[in-house]
């Protein structure tokens, strides 16, 4: 039996061709379609051609939007040992500390953070929270540069509208690219940032078609495919 759906995302759907649309006029099309009060948030769905049982076929990465995601700038906590703990308190960490950091997520199961960023030398005792981070995907990880000797500048990437994807286990990679309220070329520019990102990501292990589709979607909103043309200029990017 086919999910009954509401009149108005009826209505929002309504409004997209089944077609692929250029990235410039699906932004508009998809704040067109628009019927909530709150500020949604705009989501990128990358369909790849890689299998992720296999780890060599893992794509994950980081990239740093250009115009930011919007709303509530994330909150940091840092573990750290000596100098870094202040750097990180200057740099605007909400939570900074050691040990002690590490003992109230371990035994209070405390995760009052969207982002946790380790020093090199805390990784032996940050290594004890894999349980309650992994998860919740805030365990941190060199790749995703949140394992590093220069919290300062992490810290400011991840304010500064840091974004992490990787595959789930069905080869999709989402990544939120902003707000419905954002200018449209602020959203075309953070989307195509993410898609050339992700193409340079491609695993060597990765066979075929790497991208074999994108879609951009809102938090309520219909989903508008995006012509191949996308990757094109990604690549050039």
């Amino acid at each position: 039996m086919a999910k009954k759906i509401s009149k108005n995302l009826a209505k929002a759907r309504a409004l997209v061709e089944p077609r692929p649309y250029t990235l410039v006029d699906a932004v508009p099309l998809l704040q067109k379609a628009k019927y909530v009060k709150f500020d949604e948030t705009v989501d990128l769905t990358l369909r790849l051609g890689v299998d992720p049982r296999h780890a060599d076929q893992m794509v994950r990465g980081t990239v740093v939007l250009p115009h930011g995601l919007g709303g509530k700038s994330k909150v940091v906590a840092v573990i750290a040992s000596g100098d870094r703990i202040k750097d990180a308190e200057a740099a605007g960490a909400e939570f900074f500390g050691g040990e002690e950091l590490v003992e109230k997520i371990q035994k209070e199961g405390w995760t009052a953070f969207d982002a946790l960023i380790a020093t090199p030398d805390m990784m032996k005792s940050v290594g004890r929270l894999g349980k309650v981070l992994g998860p919740k995907g805030l365990m941190p990880n060199p790749k995703t540069g949140t394992v590093t000797t220069d919290v300062a500048s992490a810290i400011r990437e991840i304010k500064a509208g840091k974004v992490e994807f990787r595959t789930d286990k069905t080869a999709l990679v989402h990544v939120p690219v902003g707000k419905l309220s954002f200018d449209p070329q602020k959203l075309v520019d953070n989307a195509m940032v993410v898609i050339s990102s992700v193409m340079k990501a491609k695993p060597s292990a990765a066979k075929g078609r790497y991208v074999k589709g994108i879609t951009l979607s809102s938090s309520m909103g219909p989903g508008i495919k995006l012509d191949d043309a996308v990757t094109d200029l990604a690549a050039k990017a």
